[in-house]
């Protein structure tokens, strides 16, 4: 690699506008492309040293195709875009971004809930047709208002982000219960358990999932699940779609088994037009944003330009494939 590398971002776009790149640009000749589709991966990608990508699928092919290539980051924590394996049979490290987003992600889930239970959009949409104005009374409302306190707050997975939601939801008045491959130490507040995970979808008035996604728990959230939960309760999935068998739910929510859900991934994105949760009936979309604050984007991109700085000095972090 030449002492001037050329560093090559595939999907720019995906960090927003308002990210400067002057940082990673001072570490080499960088090229930004706001999107690459998978045709055009490789002719963009040929003579870089260094590789970036957020969702661009970089795929056995891909790499074999550039002979320069030396260090692939990804703008991320997951790196299931990325062929790892391929990366380090040419001795190329792959490195991803850990732990930038836990505080998005966390804040998020509890905007969500907060609108399921309090139902803010929904007044303030009657408000701005003239229902109040036309109203004889001082208030009215269109949906019970619930508060969060003293319900249970399932949570799938007790990693950072769960840890985070976790503490939200204590600071709310919640019993919080966690499911967890393995039993980890408890929090230093309470009333939390460790549960098993029909005991926490039987008994929560909130299901968090916080848990990566593995070929194991594909599809986990299924018809049976969601047959336990009780019919106040609700859904969140700020993690990944896949963990969601997404007919299942919708057939739930349209059958009333549960009050609703909140979704900021799906199984396939952008969400295809015919998935069944657009016309489900108590469900509340985003578009996968949980992540995306200012300031997740600028702790993410920090860390990246760090990883990139580690691996031009020799000592690279945050690597995911055992290349050193």
């Amino acid at each position: 690699m030449t002492s001037t590398p050329r560093i090559v971002v595939l999907d720019a776009f995906t960090m927003g506008q308002d990210i400067s790149w002057e940082q990673l640009a001072a570490l080499g000749e960088l090229h930004l492309y706001d999107r690459t589709p998978p045709e055009q991966v490789v002719a963009r990608a040929k003579g870089a040293h260094v590789l970036f990508t957020n969702k661009t699928v970089l795929d056995r092919a891909a790499i074999e195709a550039l002979p320069e290539l030396a260090a692939i980051f990804v703008l991320a924590t997951g790196y299931n875009i990325v062929d790892v394996q391929a990366a380090a049979e040419r001795g190329i490290p792959v490195c991803n971004v850990p732990g930038y987003s836990p505080p998005a992600v966390a804040q998020h889930v509890m905007a969500v809930v907060l609108e399921l239970f309090s139902h803010v959009s929904l007044h303030a949409r009657a408000v701005a047709k003239g229902r109040w104005s036309a109203q004889p009374d001082f208030c009215f409302w269109d949906a019970p208002i619930v508060e969060l306190a003293g319900k249970r707050f399932g949570i799938v997975g007790f990693g950072a982000i769960g840890r985070r939601v976790a503490e939200l939801a204590n600071a709310f008045g919640m019993h919080v219960l966690c499911s967890v491959p393995r039993q980890k130490e408890l929090p230093p507040y309470g009333p939390f358990d460790f549960v098993g995970l029909d005991r926490l979808f039987a008994e929560s008035d909130v299901v968090s999932l916080h848990c990566p996604l593995t070929e194991a728990n594909r599809n986990m959230v299924d018809a049976r699940l969601l047959s336990l939960m009780k019919p106040t309760a609700y859904l969140v999935n700020t993690a990944r779609g896949p963990l969601v068998d997404e007919a299942a739910l919708a057939a739930a929510l349209t059958a009333g088994k549960l009050a609703g859900a909140a979704l900021d991934v799906v199984r396939e994105e952008p969400i295809h037009p015919d998935n069944p949760l657009l016309a489900a009936p108590n469900c509340l979309i985003t578009p996968h944003v949980a992540w995306a604050s200012v300031e997740a984007r600028t702790r993410l991109l920090g860390s990246a330009t760090r990883n990139l700085a580690a691996y031009l000095a020799g000592t690279p972090q945050n690597v995911v494939n055992g290349v050193e």
